[in-house]
């Protein structure tokens, strides 16, 4: 039986890979001409935004879990007078994905429309959401949702939060106490402790948190070296690292991009500490772009050089150096901002840039045991159609997995159930929703959340697996029925 659960979690982390730190092309492309915002469905399908666009479409990974080889299917579209490029947005903890705002709205003309909607994956419909009270303009605010569930934005021309009402799909406004500049152009980034983090781009080396319980912002301390471009007003992306600390990469345009390292406090009240970390070589920075945690821990990022030039390079950031690694096809034409990753539950990182050429990187190396889901209690034996409650530890991995400077948020900090048939290998994912947490690094605390095994599931014999940021846990042996 050991041997039968090590070859099932083999096949589906390397499903459809060739080598180990390159990049392959989707088999099947997409039709539709800007693919751009690209989310983690917690049925194991990716959505995908035509950008600037009305339409959205789904990627399917085929029977062998293979996203490489997966198939298109156009969804519902939001309503006409809606297609934003830059925006808030986040799949929640019932399984929605919620969008509002958009710094353009239908065109290249910046406009910081106010309107927003709400997708339901299983009634393939989107809902139009009011903004809060009084914000004329949403913009590509900020976002994150919080371990408790709640979607929270910020005014990109004030320092007030909207926390949204996921049941009746309403606004609360909440002051921004003692934030020291503007929301706008900022990233967020969510702690194990529940805090978020965020490098002020208004002050040159201040970083702030938000203490939740108290709704107020606290100093995060100084990054030392200066992260934001002054010009440009841009940021890099910050991400939580599977050792618990934040990588946080610079955009200063006129030199090299610094990055700095943050290492949070033990009470969540102290600032914790910053320690510079590697500049990027030449003239390179990340003045708004993508990162990805990989599942052996390091960080891949897209950089490139100046402010909004092409080409881009990329590296992977191993804890202490910036290493060079393979950039796709359409690098020598984008600038670092062109690019948006998702961490795929292959372990793989969707990569997109609003072309039609979608590519998937294949990293090396394989993440800590320590970092993988535990399941603790499910039933063995499964009904198709039915719901399920399942219980255990990590269920939401230790990091949102993406990060960006502010314009896209892409966060798949929740479980993914796969089901893998042991006579045919075939992988089918059972969708996930109301999990009962949404923090990240949960560590040994007992978690849980719901999953439908789909009509499509194979009968017999098979194994259960629980994926966050692209770490599978032991296969669980199940019958379904």
């Amino acid at each position: 039986m050991k041997k039968l659960q090590a070859m099932v979690v083999i096949t589906i982390v390397l499903a459809g890979i060739v080598h180990a730190q390159s990049w392959q092309p989707l088999k099947h492309q997409p039709t539709f001409p800007s693919p751009f915002n690209a989310f983690l469905l917690t049925d194991g399908t990716i959505m995908v935004q035509d950008s600037d666009a009305s339409d959205w479409w789904r990627l399917t990974p085929d029977l062998s879990g293979s996203y490489v080889n997966g198939t298109w299917t156009q969804l519902a579209s939001l309503p006409s007078n809606y297609g934003p490029l830059y925006y808030a947005s986040a799949v929640l903890a019932d399984g929605r994905l919620m969008i509002q705002g958009g710094e353009y709205n239908l065109s290249q003309v910046p406009v910081e429309t106010s309107l927003g909607a709400i997708y339901d994956p299983v009634k393939n419909t989107w809902t139009p959401v009011a903004p809060p009270r009084g914000w004329a303009s949403v913009g590509d605010a900020v976002s994150v949702v919080l371990p408790n569930g709640t979607f929270l934005i910020g005014d990109i021309f004030g320092t007030s939060l909207a926390a949204f009402n996921a049941t009746n799909l309403t606004w609360t406004v909440l002051p921004g106490t003692g934030k020291l500049d503007p929301n706008s152009e900022e990233g967020w980034t969510l702690l194990p402790d529940g805090t978020v983090l965020t490098v002020d781009v208004g002050n040159p080396t201040q970083a702030e948190k938000i203490d939740v319980p108290l709704r107020k912002w606290i100093s995060a301390g100084s990054t030392i070296v200066e992260l934001p471009d002054p010009n440009a007003y841009e940021i890099g992306p910050a991400i939580l690292r599977a050792d618990g600390t934040v990588f946080a990469a610079g955009a200063n345009g006129s030199g090299p991009g610094h990055t700095s390292i943050y290492t949070p406090p033990a009470n969540p009240a102290d600032p914790g500490t910053w320690t510079p970390g590697p500049d990027f070589p030449g003239n390179l920075n990340v003045a708004d772009g993508p990162a990805a945690l990989l599942p052996s821990g390091n960080v891949l990022l897209q950089a490139s050089p100046g402010i909004y030039k092409p080409p881009s390079s990329f590296f992977e950031f191993d804890g202490v150096n910036l290493n060079p690694v393979p950039a796709p096809p359409n690098a020598p034409n984008d600038p670092s901002y062109a690019g948006v990753m998702l961490v795929l539950p292959t372990g793989q990182v969707l990569w997109t840039d609003g072309s039609q050429d979608i590519e998937v990187y294949t990293p090396k190396g394989s993440p800590n045991p320590a970092w993988a889901p535990v399941v603790t209690q499910v039933s063995t034996t499964l009904t198709r159609g039915q719901s399920y409650t399942i219980s255990g530890a990590q269920f939401n991995g230790l990091s949102q997995g993406s990060a960006y400077g502010d314009d896209v948020q892409v966060a798949s900090n929740y479980p993914l159930v796969a089901i893998r048939n042991n006579t045919t290998g075939h992988i089918f994912f059972a969708r996930t929703h109301d999990h009962s947490t949404m923090g990240v690094a949960t560590k040994s605390a007992i978690v849980s959340t719901h999953f439908d095994v789909s009509s499509a599931t194979e009968t017999g014999a098979s194994m259960l697996f629980v994926i966050a940021n692209g770490i599978h846990s032991k296969g669980t042996s199940v019958t379904v029925q």
